[in-house]
């Protein structure tokens, strides 16, 4: 979309599109001469009460602030909430510093949504109202929507059709039992299930539902025998057009894929047996959003189309309407907490006792486009031996990454902090550090009931994505927050071998993650050899990190973690270390690392500094950058390049990045 905005104006006149309130983060949509995404931190529990009190949708505020350019996602194959923004139409965040109310809403559709957001928010265990009624499924606890994911059911709790065909059909009942005539009952029909839509703040996957309950419905009283395929590339057509941008969706591509396949196995295949043809109808949805949800996911639960037999039904007819009646009688929320529960329950227990997800890599294009053909023979001609070369592909991706023999290392942007994956020739897997940040205690109104988890948000993806099945190693350099905090929550989500830590005291940190096992000097991994160079125990955390030089093949990298000029000097005098290829400096480039002598004595062909952009410490410290630029040394900064990548085999260094 295009920009209107300049970036450094600070003072915006807008009207409030939608409001989110979780702990002390304010989300707010704005519309001005562009719709923004705004961001406010309140800073007491009443500036939040009086907040959710006093504004509300369409109201008019003046607002100061700083804008900002959403960025690309700097791991690979992971969310990139640049191009989720784009799909909102929206090019701009908004860190907002100050806000005035100017005008109130006068906009009647609007106050009807803000007496049901009013409502909903008073009503005890509201998550699946915000969910079922406004379209935020972002409320619902972290853990169970995980457990959802795993099971390959979070569809459910994205409004789509399921939703719109049954508010359809009970309307319908109703007008034809009051002898309603078809035209007259298509235009209430359709008034009601537009205002759902937009009290659902248009999700996309329900917008395209509801233009096709419209124009299916028209075809089917004006008799013009339009096939549904049609009338579904006319739905999408008009979406594209309306907003270009829906294609990075993943709700928006996921609702036409399945609802495609739906269309075709009805033209095609006639099941008489409801039990089987709901089976058969699952399976089908299963195998047409299986590329999708690998390319977004990296993995597939093989027994997702089986849950989803249980949790269609009970989600549709039980928890959904269920969550309508109690918006409209606030006495019914203990039997939708009943009900939800038996839900969230059976779903934790489904993922965590009988999880049968596989990981993949990503599949290319060309792989997705001969997977669907295939797919769509096998349902139109019925060619089942086709379903041997089905086979072959998901096989074929599933064992991709062990056809690739070069060895990957990563410098992951973790924020301040340091994390590095390696992936040996024959798909071993070393993790050292995780990253993480120090948690400070909140206030209960400040504690969010979804925070952001870089583990198991990012890195964790980013580890499925490249083909590794689990962690053969994980190597924590020594116990700070920023190097360790994130290793508890690793082992709780992933299958990790062994875990070594340093020889310096064992910390809280390192207490929670059990099995703990001291590293030893030396160690080979593969085509990976590791050497252990600090052998002296300190009193100081940082100086007694695992310093690690990596051989892999004939090229040197050497990994400072946090060590300091002191273990600088320490190795100095014991190891012969010259012309090292790649040097990731201590300390995240502070000044107490990193001295002239060593960066002379190591000789590195290129450094790599750890560290979050604008970070309160000033990582990495003038005197350092100036010391690189000094002996013209090319270095990287994750928290400008975002994760660096190198690519290693016999014969080639490669190295790539993935920027903001």
């Amino acid at each position: 979309p295009p920009k209107i905005y300049n970036i450094s104006e600070r003072n915006f006149y807008v009207k409030i599109i939608s409001i989110k309130t979780d702990g002390d983060k304010l989300t707010l949509n704005l519309k001005g001469k562009e719709q923004l995404i705004g961001n406010y931190y309140f800073k007491t529990e009443e500036e939040k009460n009086k907040f959710i009190d006093v504004y509300k949708l369409g109201d008019y505020i003046e607002v100061v602030g700083n804008l900002k350019l959403p960025t690309n996602n700097t791991i690979p194959n992971t969310f990139n909430y640049k191009n989720y923004l784009k799909s909102k139409k929206i090019n701009y965040i908004l860190n907002i510093e100050s806000y005035k109310k100017i005008k109130s809403n006068k906009n009647i559709f609007l106050k009807l949504k803000n007496i049901m957001y009013d409502r909903i928010y008073k009503i005890e265990d509201n998550e699946y109202l915000y969910a079922f009624i406004l379209g935020n499924g972002s409320y619902i606890d972290s853990e169970y929507y995980n457990s959802f994911r795993i099971n390959g059911i979070t569809h459910l709790f994205a409004l789509s059709g399921s939703q719109v065909i049954l508010i359809s059909d009970i309307l319908s009942i109703m007008l034809k039992r009051l002898k309603v005539n078809e035209k007259l009952s298509f235009i209430i029909t359709s008034f009601f299930v537009i205002l759902f839509t937009f009290i659902a703040s248009f999700a996309s996957s329900l917008l395209r539902a509801t233009i096709t309950f419209i124009l299916t419905s028209l075809n089917k009283i004006y008799y013009t025998f339009i096939k549904s395929k049609y009338l579904l590339y006319l739905t999408f057509i008009i979406m594209v057009i309306y907003n270009p941008f829906y294609i990075y969706d993943l709700g928006f591509i996921l609702s036409f894929t399945i609802t495609f396949f739906l269309i075709i196995i009805g033209e095609n295949i006639t099941l008489k047996n409801k039990i089987f043809s709901s089976v058969f109808t699952s399976f089908i949805s299963f195998l047409a959003s299986t590329p999708i949800l690998i390319n977004n996911f990296y993995e597939i639960n093989t027994i997702g189309f089986i849950n989803n037999l249980f949790f269609i039904p009970y989600v549709t007819y039980i928890v959904f309407p269920l969550s309508i009646l109690t918006y409209v009688f606030k006495s019914l929320s203990p039997f939708l907490k009943f009900f939800t529960n038996i839900m969230e329950k059976i779903s934790y227990l489904s993922s965590t006792l009988f999880s049968f997800n596989i990981y993949f890599v990503e599949m290319s294009l060309l792989v997705i486009l001969i997977y669907y053909i295939i797919l769509i023979n096998i349902i139109k001609k019925k060619k089942i031996f086709l379903i041997i070369f089905f086979i072959l592909i998901l096989v074929f991706s599933y064992h991709k990454q062990n056809l690739d023999k070069n060895t990957y290392l990563y410098f992951i942007d973790v924020g301040q902090g340091d994390s590095i994956l390696i992936r040996t020739k024959n798909n071993k897997s070393i993790m050292i550090d995780t990253g993480g940040k120090a948690e400070y205690e909140k206030e209960k109104w400040q504690l969010k009931n979804n925070n952001f988890n870089l583990m198991e948000n990012t890195i964790i993806p980013f580890i499925k994505s490249k083909g590794i099945k689990k962690l053969d190693y994980l190597i924590l350099t020594h116990g700070d927050a920023d190097h360790s905090g994130n290793a508890p929550n690793l082992k709780n989500n992933f299958m990790i071998d062994t875990i070594y830590i340093n020889k310096g005291k064992i910390n809280y940190l390192e207490n929670k993650v059990t099995n703990n096992i001291l590293l030893d000097s030396y160690l080979k991994i593969d085509n990976v050899e590791l050497y252990s160079l600090n052998d002296v125990i300190y009193e100081d955390e940082n100086q007694n990190s695992i310093i690690l030089l990596l051989k892999i093949y004939n090229y040197k990298i050497l990994l400072m973690a946090d060590a300091s000029k002191l273990n600088e000097k320490d190795i100095i005098s014991k190891y012969n270390l010259q012309n090292i290829d790649m040097l990731k400096l201590g300390h995240h480039g502070s000044n107490t690392s990193t001295s002239e002598e060593f960066i002379v004595y190591t000789n590195p062909k290129e450094c790599i500094v750890s560290a979050s952009l604008n970070n309160k410490y000033n990582h990495p410290s003038p005197q350092t950058v100036k010391l690189l630029n000094d002996y013209n040394i090319k270095f990287y900064e994750t928290s400008k390049n975002g994760t660096i990548e190198y690519i290693i085999n016999e014969h080639r260094f490669i190295t790539n990045t993935y920027s903001p």
